[in-house]
């Protein structure tokens, strides 16, 4: 899989950008804040129409335009493909082979990607929220499904919030609209659940090797799903269902008293280990950067293990931010067989035959300069 072409339309600080990819590695060079992390996004956003740096549609539009868009040319199972990406007040439009899609489930795993950018490294010592949001992402491109089940768990999740709030405040009192909205979070939420335990068991399965080379035998590294309720990898979805059934039953007052919902996968995370010590706590931060970039080479052997093709890498000023040696093992890993996008503000320092061979982009103030 790689992209062949693309094209920007009033996006971001472009106002019109054409530009064709080479098969292998592309390098995109600019100062700070002449466009290349935006052409990046532009990238992530074909693939899963919306931004990984904000969650508002409008700032993806350039300023004073009605409109902007993004299109591109995939390469994807011998074929050709166009998308197209469209953001205007009347809303978003998704096209896959120029038919739009009506829902996001349907058009997420078009083009898959992967990108590993400066925040990732902290993904290991960040938020729960920020490892929930890594699964959600990854899984979702590979089970389409997956995004259908999140979003529904998701909006009922809020609807369950409000009206535990409105009983906490004694607005309401009765509790039949909770009985309801809990069955309905149980059905959505224990399939969130599952799915995400087996995805961990894959993921795991690829990142352990590779953190144990990167690592040059040194370390063992260990992930461990935790989730809300008392369930394993091992624990199939009836089971799940029956879990979060006694679980909220048996909160019911609590949640009410709080005025949230306690349980639910909206509350699991995800604990590394290397050495038997959690590297959250206790790792170095040369630890805690060799998991992360375990788990983003993992992800791209997962997806072409369950799609059967790679999928495209980008790499947003990131590269200086590893030593030599993680640079090398990351750089040897996917030459020649991953298409990957490599945005710095310079190659000098970087030395790798990859890059030798990789076609440039010099972008200046939203322009190819």
């Amino acid at each position: 899989m790689h992209i062949e072409n693309i094209t920007v339309e009033h996006y971001r600080n472009y106002d019109s950008l054409s530009l064709q990819f080479d098969r292998q590695i592309n390098v995109i060079i600019g100062e700070n804040a002449q466009g290349k992390t935006n052409l990046m996004e532009a990238i992530y956003v074909l693939a899963f129409t919306k931004s990984h740096r904000t969650s508002k549609d409008k700032e993806l539009v350039k300023w004073d335009s009605e409109y902007g868009k993004i299109k591109g040319s995939i390469f994807k199972r011998n074929r050709t493909f166009p998308l197209e990406v469209i953001f205007s007040a009347k809303g978003k439009k998704a096209k896959f082979n120029h038919i739009e899609q009506k829902r996001l489930s349907d058009y997420i795993g078009s083009l898959n990607v992967v990108m590993f950018a400066p925040e990732d490294l902290n993904l290991v010592k960040g938020s729960p929220q920020e490892r929930r949001k890594f699964i959600d992402m990854e899984l979702g491109q590979i089970q389409p499904v997956y995004i259908y089940h999140l979003g529904q768990y998701q909006k009922i999740l809020k609807q369950r919030n409000a009206l535990l709030k409105d009983l906490q405040r004694q607005k309401q009192h009765d509790r039949t609209m909770l009985h309801i909205l809990t069955e309905q979070l149980i059905e959505h939420g224990s399939i969130v659940l599952e799915r995400r335990l087996r995805f961990l068991h894959k993921l795991r399965d690829w990142a352990v090797p590779i953190h144990h080379g990167i690592s040059r035998g040194l370390e063992q590294l260990a992930i461990a799903y935790e989730p809300s309720v008392d369930v394993s990898e091992d624990t199939d979805l009836e089971t799940i269902i029956e879990t979060y059934k006694t679980h909220y039953e048996t909160m019911e007052d609590r949640e009410v008293e709080r005025g949230t919902t306690l349980v639910g996968p909206h509350r699991d995370d995800l604990t590394f280990y290397v050495n038997d010590r959690n590297v959250q706590t206790y790792g170095s931060q040369g630890q805690q950067r060799t998991t992360a970039l375990s788990l983003k080479l993992a992800e791209i052997e997962l997806i072409d293990q369950e799609v059967g093709e790679y999928p495209i890498l980008l790499l947003d000023d990131v590269l200086s931010e590893l030593d030599d040696h993680r640079q090398s093992h990351l750089l040897n890993t996917i030459q020649g067989k991953v298409q990957t996008f490599v945005t710095t503000t310079s190659v000098d320092g970087i030395h790798h035959e990859t890059l030798e061979q990789a076609k440039l982009f010099n972008i200046h103030n939203g322009q190819l300069a």
